[in-house]
């Protein structure tokens, strides 16, 4: 069952295309907002792209989310560091307050404007994020806060802009939030929960890359 009283706002709906990060790091982390409504499709934002395809995109990555609740984290870590002054900072494409990874789960859907998306797995931070904000401990900070955000497939294809809402509508997997999925299959929780492991490596739901890796650490 979805908890009625879950309910996102959306600062912002960003996107962006590859430029250099750093000499020879090509990244769309770059990303603007957007101030009209915005087509959401199969893959994402209109005109939103990324750089590394094979790595980025497609189905289970169309729209990245980033809870604005950890950019008061985030600056403390990182000395206040300018990009973290508006949305965008990690290259999400949606800039959400109302909840986190800790009680999003995987498998719900939310309508956003016409659209409906649903969350697919967590974001797995690279080493890019060390060259967005010119630091060489960005991803080991990410990595052990498990604050890195998340990503959803669109469901329906639809239109939606800065101010909507993202409305819980279907919530299957209550004992899955984001955050222990990161924990499980990123930060080495697998070692203290095989159970889960092999849990994840069953749902149809979860990510084909992060299902793929839930069977490897099943093995």
């Amino acid at each position: 069952m979805a908890d009625p009283a879950l309910s996102l706002a959306v600062d912002a709906l960003l996107v962006g295309k590859p430029a250099l990060l750093a000499p020879g790091v090509m990244s769309a982390m770059g990303k603007r907002p957007v101030r009209a409504p915005v087509d959401i499709g199969w893959l994402g934002l209109d005109g939103d792209s990324v750089a590394d395809p094979i790595n980025h995109g497609g189905h289970d990555k169309a729209v990245h989310l980033v809870p604005r609740e950890h950019y008061d984290w985030w600056r403390g870590v990182l000395d206040d560091h300018p990009l973290l002054e508006a949305p965008g900072a990690f290259g999400e494409n949606l800039s959400t307050r109302g909840a986190t990874e800790a009680n999003l789960c995987l498998g719900d859907r939310f309508t956003l404007g016409s659209a409906v998306l649903e969350i697919s797995h967590g974001r797995q931070p690279c080493s890019k994020l060390n060259a967005r904000f010119g630091r060489k401990d960005v991803l080991a900070h990410a990595v052990a806060s498990g604050h890195c955000g998340l990503y959803l497939r669109v469901i329906e294809q639809g239109a939606a802009q800065a101010g909507d809402a993202m409305v819980l509508i279907e919530r299957p997997l209550e004992d899955w939030p984001i955050a222990r999925v990161f924990n499980v299959l990123i930060a080495g929780g697998h070692k203290s929960d095989p159970a889960g492991v092999a849990a994840l490596a069953n749902m149809p739901v979860l990510a084909e890359a992060w299902r793929d890796r839930a069977i490897r650490l099943a093995r």
